[in-house]
């Protein structure tokens, strides 16, 4: 199978760079103000920590070097970018916290790769639909990687946003970055996908309507603040 969601005329010869000064500082005031922002969400998340906010950056790092090169992470033979991703997002960029991690990452590899709904149900949902409008392939991939299977061990929330602002920068659209604005519509919505079997006849029927939703939310909450021509 030729695994890849860009058609010939998306790897057009405009590139596109993350602004990565504006996407930390948007994180920065997220995290100075997440006590009081964590008490008014749905499902309260875990404390947004300066090692969260530093892995978050780490990886939107590694995406922008994917888009600086026009590297199309989806592929085939680019699958471990997508899954350092996820390894950046557990353990940063740094030797000692892999070092540390090294048994559970070896085991989110295997998962990764081997289980039936790994990485290989995702490129083929992506394959069958590749001609969507780039608004719901993200929501669709948003969708994929929180429901169950999930395709990581842990990280999975912030692991799938560094993969959907890859897909929505790749083709000239702000990726999605957490703000003050929009961490709640961000995460409230994510309650009615996380660990539901996609697989189920519930979640097939309301696929489409949670698709539209996610799509919406990204449209509406994209920040052209943060991305930039690349000059290349």
């Amino acid at each position: 199978m030729h695994w890849g969601i860009f058609t010939q005329d998306e790897r057009q010869t405009t590139r596109y760079r993350l602004d990565l000064a504006a996407i930390e500082a948007s994180l920065r005031e997220v995290q100075a103000d997440f006590e009081r922002i964590n008490i008014s969400l749905d499902s309260p998340r875990d404390a947004f920590s300066d090692e969260v906010v530093s892995n978050m950056l780490a990886g939107y790092r590694c995406v922008d070097e994917a888009l600086h090169l026009g590297i199309d992470l989806f592929m085939l033979g680019n699958s471990a970018r997508i899954l350092e991703l996820n390894n950046l997002i557990l353990c940063g960029d740094g030797p000692v916290k892999r070092q540390q991690l090294a048994s559970h990452l070896k085991a989110s590899e295997k998962r990764f790769y081997q289980q039936p709904d790994g990485i290989g149900d995702l490129m083929e949902w992506l394959e069958r639909h590749k001609h969507e409008p780039v608004w719901e392939r993200a929501a669709g991939i948003y969708i994929h990687i929180l429901s169950t299977p999930q395709l990581f061990i842990e990280g999975n929330h912030r692991t799938a946003m560094l993969i959907v602002s890859y897909v929505l920068a790749r083709e000239g659209q702000p990726p999605f970055v957490l703000s003050k604005k929009n961490i709640r519509a961000y995460f409230d919505p994510s309650k009615h996908v996380f660990y539901r079997n996609r697989h189920s006849l519930a979640m097939i029927w309301q696929w489409p309507r949670l698709q539209h939703e996610i799509a919406e939310l990204l449209r509406k909450h994209a920040s052209p603040e943060f991305l930039l021509a690349d000059d290349v």
